[in-house]
């Protein structure tokens, strides 16, 4: 009984630095072709249908990033072109339950007869403790991991030019507040486009 105290903070330190590592932000991976002057661009459109479309119509989650990608690039000079843009964007996004195993020492105090010691602690009969000894303990923490994919492609070229690979752990709470979720991780892989905000480079 002595020990389950213990047990209880291991768990909870273990939760707050699951929880640690998520608040970190997203993991941001980039692409692009570096022979290619993304200043040249001038207009931007997107792919019909997106990799996010199902079975012939536009869902929320592509209207969502269509307008979180456009602020990204308007932000950049460019410009949505109805007909023939120079950059055509695509997306594509996947959701994965994963498990977190994470292995911490927990303490086992007092060892008794048939732990490998024998009897010879036994003079200490409750009077006072041992030394604490330790043994690993394995928490196991399902979650959700999101993925989104970002891909500006030359129009012209039909060429990928730049590619935002954007992964995350999915809460709850960024469920419940999707549109703020869609719009930090667009913004969260736009952020190494290799074209800056205008306002930026004032």
């Amino acid at each position: 009984m002595k020990n389950k105290p213990m047990k209880h903070l291991l768990a909870l330190a273990s939760a707050l630095l699951i929880l640690g590592g998520c608040a970190s932000g997203p993991e941001v991976r980039v692409e692009y072709d570096q022979t290619t002057n993304f200043t040249r661009y001038q207009t931007f459109g997107f792919a019909n249908p997106l990799g996010t479309d199902r079975d012939g119509y536009q869902t929320i989650l592509s209207q969502r990033l269509v307008a979180a990608s456009r602020r990204e690039l308007e932000a950049r000079g460019l410009r949505l072109a109805s007909s023939n843009p120079q950059l055509l964007v695509n997306f594509n996004a996947a959701l994965t339950e994963k498990v977190r195993v994470t292995v911490m020492p927990s303490p086992m105090i007092g060892m008794g007869v048939g732990t490998g010691f024998g009897s010879y602690y036994d003079y200490r009969m409750g009077m006072y403790g041992a030394w604490p000894l330790y043994h690993d303990q394995t928490l196991v923490t399902p979650y959700k991991e999101g993925t989104l994919n970002i891909d500006v492609v030359d129009a012209a070229r039909k060429q990928l030019v730049w590619e935002g690979v954007v992964t995350d752990v999915v809460t709850q709470k960024m469920l419940d507040n999707l549109q703020a979720s869609i719009d930090a991780a667009v913004a969260a892989a736009f952020a190494q486009y290799p074209v800056q905000p205008v306002s930026k480079l004032k």
